[in-house]
């Protein structure tokens, strides 16, 4: 099992708002390249189910997810229901800080194909760190990276 651990720092911003941003995927195709399609469909019981495409090396992840919002806690747990991941689970957390906030993004992910992870999983981390940065960024602007930017050099220009 890989995993991937991104936090971000926003200088400026109101995290009740941000977490509001952040929770509606449906926008991540419009802000992140590699997003290709995001259908949320409305929460059943607290939980949320949404379908995704990420580009991905020379083709495309697909994945169906369960989702929790919790705003309370500021807080989005997830899980694949479906798709390609063997296993894929993970989680946003914003804090405040400051005048803005911190936005923390972890996940794990299992290919389920031992003899590729060793090629697949840091591609697959660089990707994801790139969608998240590039999501924030469109959401918020001004961001810095605190934790887990070793894998985001090509990201100059979004950062």
């Amino acid at each position: 099992m890989r995993s991937a651990r991104l936090r971000v720092s926003v200088p400026s911003g109101e995290v009740r708002a941000a977490f509001e941003a952040i929770s509606d995927f449906s926008r991540f195709p419009l802000l992140a390249d590699d997003v290709r399609v995001v259908r949320t469909r409305p929460a059943v019981s607290g939980t949320r189910v949404s379908y995704w495409e990420v580009n991905f090396r020379r083709g495309v992840m697909r994945w169906h997810e369960w989702e929790s919002v919790d705003q309370d806690r500021l807080r989005i747990e997830f899980g694949q229901t479906g798709g390609d991941f063997a296993e894929l689970t993970g989680l946003w957390q914003l804090s405040p800080a400051g005048n803005g906030f911190q936005v923390l993004f972890e996940v794990d992910w299992d290919f389920g194909i031992e003899s590729l992870a060793g090629i697949m999983d840091p591609i697959a981390e660089r990707v994801v760190k790139r969608v998240i940065c590039s999501v924030l960024a469109g959401l918020f602007g001004d961001l810095t990276v605190v934790e887990g930017g070793e894998a985001l050099a090509d990201l100059a220009g979004i950062l």
